[in-house]
C-alpha cells in the first residue's frame, strides 16, 4: 500500500504538495470514484488512478533537466494567458514539471523533472537546500543593508531566516538562502531599500549552472541528481 499523493508523485505527474491540491479539488479518482480525502492509501498493483480524467501509471525511468531560464518566461505548466512558459523551451518528448519557481523576470537555474519524490525532497523546508543568486543593483548597497539581509528581514507576511551575503562589486552581490518564498530575493531587497536591477539563480544545493547558455538546457546525470542534496 502507498499514500495516494506519493503514488501520483511517483508517476511523474507533479510534486506531492501539488497532488494534494488535485485530490482536494476533486480531480483524482480511484477505480472511477472521486476521492478528496488526503492520506488515502492505494494498492499500486490493483487500483486504477486517474488525474484530471487521465489514467496514470508508474514510470520506469525518470528524467532530470537543467534549464538556464531567460527573462520573460513563467515557470508553470498550467498557463492560462498564453504567456511564454519554460515548457516551451524543452524540445524533448518528455512530460516534466519545474521544481519550484523563478518569477517571470528572473533568470537562471531551473530544474525540471517527472520525479515527484525528488521534487518533494528538493523543496521540503526540512532539507534546507541552499539556493544561490547573483543580484545586480541600481545603487550601491550599504554595510547596514547587508547586515539586515544577513539577520533576516520582514517581507510583509514572513520574516526571512538569516541569509549569506557576499559583495562582488559596488553594484553586485551574491545571496544564498535555504527558503523558497514567493519572489523572496526581490522582496528582501525591497525591504532593506536596495534597488534591484537584475536577478539570476546560479546554484541549487551542489548543482551549479556553469556555462550553460541562456535559454538552453541539458539532461542531468544520475551522479548529479544524487549529489544535489
Amino acid at each position: 500500500m502507498i499514500r495516494l499523493n506519493k503514488y501520483i508523485a511517483n508517476c511523474g505527474i507533479c510534486s506531492r504538495r501539488k497532488a494534494d491540491e488535485y485530490i482536494e479539488s476533486g480531480k483524482v479518482k480511484i477505480n472511477g470514484e472521486t476521492v478528496t480525502e488526503l492520506g488515502r492509501q492505494i494498492d499500486e498493483n490493483l487500483d486504477e488512478v486517474t488525474v484530471q480524467g487521465k489514467k496514470i501509471s508508474l514510470k520506469v525511468e525518470n528524467v532530470y533537466i537543467m534549464l538556464n531560464k531567460p527573462k520573460g518566461y513563467i515557470t508553470t505548466n498550467n498557463e492560462q494567458f498564453n504567456r511564454p512558459s519554460t515548457k516551451d523551451l524543452i524540445k524533448e518528448k518528455v512530460r516534466v514539471f519545474p521544481i519550484g519557481r523563478l518569477d517571470m523576470n528572473t533568470e537562471g537555474l531551473l530544474i525540471l523533472t517527472d520525479d515527484g519524490e525528488f521534487a518533494n525532497k528538493l523543496m521540503h523546508p526540512k532539507n534546507k537546500i541552499e539556493k544561490t543568486y547573483i543580484v545586480d543593483l541600481k545603487n550601491k548597497i550599504s554595510s547596514e543593508q547587508i547586515k539586515m539581509l544577513e539577520s533576516g528581514v520582514d517581507i510583509g507576511d514572513y520574516i526571512t531566516k538569516p541569509a549569506k551575503v557576499e559583495i562582488l562589486s559596488d553594484l553586485q552581490i551574491k545571496i544564498i538562502i535555504s527558503e523558497g518564498k514567493n519572489r523572496q530575493i526581490r522582496r528582501m531587497c525591497e525591504s532593506v531599500g536596495a534597488k534591484l536591477k537584475g536577478l539570476k539563480r546560479i546554484k541549487i544545493g551542489n548543482l551549479e549552472l556553469g556555462d550553460l547558455k541562456l535559454g538552453k538546457y541539458r539532461f542531468l546525470t544520475l551522479d548529479e541528481v544524487k549529489n544535489i542534496i
